[in-house]
């Protein structure tokens, strides 16, 4: 059930996301409006320049999108359900605002394709933070639906996806129109209100100057033409049944002419720019051959904006326009059409088509009559044909990536399930697979087995080098069934591993420094045992703790650096005869992964050998029964779970290492959690340490 709620929350939470961020993406200039809405009710809005709220709406979009899709596959679980928790949080607070002070009437979460009240979205906010507590709660427990090494795929193609739709819609118009004044909609039917309904009230103001004085009017009272026109806004003044188009008039110095323009037969062009000021010029002759060529065939063509006057002449100085300039307020003009300029055909009111100013018609496109004309009519590009496109160019490569990775891991977990155990032959060596690899919930583990020695301070170089000798000679001959690696003092390493075949046996130190270089005498780097040829180092050691005063931020360095040099860190933890006696062990193995190694990414982790080894064990002669060593093993691995989900656990190597010897190592490596052992004493001698080897074959 708590596996079934979270996936529940983890749904709810990608669609909202999805849908969120492509209606954004879709209109990207719309966002802009809403986030300018936003610095102006902080009264920041002449603080930021358009590009810098324009890039926001671009990158929130693809943001919402990318974190939605993340949730959807589950992807980095751990990171996105945090960023997710983090965003709902901040989200809710900011509606929680609107909603009592009402700055803005629409938060614009999802756009114009679903219009909330503040209240609304706030509780929407709500269940949605409630969402993604619970799988930041739980985040590993969302079902994966493909494998970690094919998420950078669908990572990098959704968010390469959404910026371009978002370039797209910017370069032209919004893919999917959620406005009123969308093509096929008929702007009369759009203003009426049903019959019985009740009347909202609406003004709409004009700012007028004269000899330095500004007055507001209204249309009832609407000056002479010695007045200059500054600005216009409507309010509504009462509330009722608002129709989704309420504010659109064209007005002239001579009054509205709204009812004439929409009413007239035949086609209309209205050119629509908000602020002639701000308007791209880059295609001016387009826009006058299109005046030109309304001149030949008798279509009116007028220009709508909100720009004063002296803005006016100054667009008409640059592009040589001689078409009628008229006012209509800047909200509607936004609202009409996402470019600035645009052009608008509207046919008996109704809108037949749109165009950014980036893709007005072009000269061979105008040599018929519209009756006669493409130009003309609808256009061909329906709703479900653009949803095909995205089905086609988005939806179905996901989907059959997906349905590729499943059939990948269901065909290799075939193949694992009935792979044999392989034998001890010249091709087989250092195999991961064991007779004792343990069925967990019916599936094989196939984490590696490791019998490691750590020489500690023994040995001179010259008997140090004939142990090794003697070692490899004989597991040559006689092939081992896990992996063999033997720890040795920095002295030895580099003539070790001339003569050492590490396919047989791999070469460790059993230290490295917290340094990368420098002043530190008596030091020896990641780099340089690396460079001596060794595989593997030992890191953590009680030893070391208790000594030599190592604390959980030292070791933390030293696994980093280790890794940055490509060793293969083996880390010991542990407690003490004290620590166990008080029933801490668990604790204690706890703090110490948290401390040094829980930091490192799923990736890193992987890397890692544990060996647990208690402290009072190690020299005393006392050594831990197998079913405490498999107890405090399988807590190991449960937590490593925890933090790293199940596969992660499954997959990781965990050594006993107190007082094992060839007695008693059977025993142990037969117990399902315990993955080998890390050998002090008796990997001191070749005889001793082949026989704790051969328990793997027992």
């Amino acid at each position: 059930m708590r596996k079934v709620l979270v996936n529940i929350a983890r749904l709810l939470l990608a669609l909202t996301f999805i849908l969120s961020g492509f209606v954004k993406a879709v209109d990207p200039l719309g966002t802009q409006y809403k986030i300018n809405d936003y610095l102006g009710a902080l009264h920041l809005r002449d603080m930021v320049p358009d590009f810098l709220t324009l890039s926001a709406s671009v990158l929130l979009s693809a943001a919402e999108f990318v974190i939605g899709i993340c949730l959807l596959f589950a992807i980095r679980r751990r990171l996105v359900s945090k960023i997710t928790l983090g965003v709902m949080v901040v989200m809710t607070l900011i509606t929680l605002w609107l909603a009592i002070d009402d700055p803005v009437s629409d938060c614009g979460c999802f756009g114009d394709a679903l219009v909330l009240t503040n209240w609304q979205t706030f509780w929407k906010n709500v269940v949605l933070l409630i969402a993604a507590a619970i799988i930041c709660w739980r985040p590993l427990d969302m079902a994966r639906m493909i494998s970690r090494t094919n998420q950078w795929i669908v990572l990098n193609y959704t968010a390469l996806f959404i910026l371009f739709i978002a370039g797209y819609c910017l370069y032209d118009l919004p893919m999917f129109d959620f406005r009123p004044y969308h093509v096929g909609a008929n702007i009369q039917e759009g203003m009426e209100v049903p019959e019985g309904a009740r009347q909202p009230q609406f003004e709409t103001t004009f700012i007028m100057e004269k000899n330095g004085q500004r007055q507001e009017f209204t249309v009832d009272n609407y000056p002479d033409s010695t007045w200059t026109f500054i600005d216009s806004k409507t309010v509504q003044t009462a509330e009722g049944y608002v129709p989704p188009i309420h504010d659109f008039s064209i007005s002239t110095e001579d009054g509205d002419i709204t009812s004439e323009v929409l009413g007239k037969e035949g086609y209309t062009f209205l050119l629509i720019s908000p602020h002639l000021e701000d308007a791209d010029d880059t295609y001016f002759d387009r826009i006058n051959q299109m005046y030109e060529y309304c001149q030949e065939n008798g279509y009116p063509f007028y220009c709508l904006t909100a720009s004063t006057d002296r803005a006016r002449n100054r667009w008409r100085d640059m592009t040589g326009a001689e078409y009628p300039f008229y006012t209509t307020d800047e909200t509607t003009l936004k609202t009409i059409i996402r470019s600035n300029p645009g052009l608008m055909l509207l046919r008996q009111g109704t809108v037949i088509r749109k165009w950014s100013h980036n893709r007005l018609p072009e000269e061979h496109q105008l040599t018929k009559r519209l009756e006669d004309n493409e130009l003309g009519q609808m256009p061909v590009d329906s709703v479900p044909g653009k949803i095909f496109k995205l089905l086609m160019w988005f939806v179905l490569p996901l989907m059959m990536l997906t349905i590729a990775d499943r059939l990948w891991a269901w065909t290799k977990w075939l193949r694992s399930g009935k792979a044999k155990k392989p034998e001890a032959s010249d091709d087989s060596k250092n195999s991961d697979y064991s007779d004792n690899n343990p069925l967990i919930k019916g599936k094989k583990i196939m984490r590696k087995k490791i019998v490691a020695g750590n020489w500690k301070m023994n040995m001179n170089l010259q008997d140090g080098i004939a142990l090794a000798k003697e070692l490899n000679e004989t597991l040559k001959a006689d092939k081992p069934n896990c992996g063999v690696v033997i720890c040795t003092p920095f002295i030895h390493l580099a003539s070790i591993a001339q003569f050492l075949d590490q396919d047989v046996i791999g070469l460790g130190a059993e230290n490295c420094a917290d340094k990368e270089k420098g002043a530190f005498t008596g030091e020896v780097s990641a780099e340089m045992v690396k460079s001596t040829g060794a595989q593997y180092v030992i890191l953590g050691h009680s030893e070391r703790r208790e000594y030599y005063k190592e604390t959980p931020e030292i070791l933390k360095e030293k696994v980093i650096l280790a890794q940055k040099n490509d060793l293969k860190v083996i880390f010991c933890i542990g407690e003490s005869k004290e620590e166990r006696e008080a029933g801490k062990q668990n604790e204690v193995v706890k703090a110490e992964l948290e401390g040094s190694v829980f930091n490192l990414s799923e990736e890193d982790f992987r890397k890692i050998v544990i060996a647990y080894e208690p402290i009072w064990a190690i020299g005393t002669g006392l050594t831990a029964t197998a079913e405490q060593a498999e107890e405090i093993h399988a807590y190991i691995r449960s937590i490593i779970a925890e933090k790293y989900g199940q596969e992660v656990a499954d997959d990781t190597t965990i050594l006993y290492g107190g007082s094992c010897k060839a007695s008693n190592a059977p025993e142990l490596f037969a117990k399902p959690d315990i993955d080998g052992g890390l050998i002090g004493g008796a990997s001191l001698k070749a005889a001793d340490f082949k026989g704790i080897i051969d328990a793997w074959k027992k």
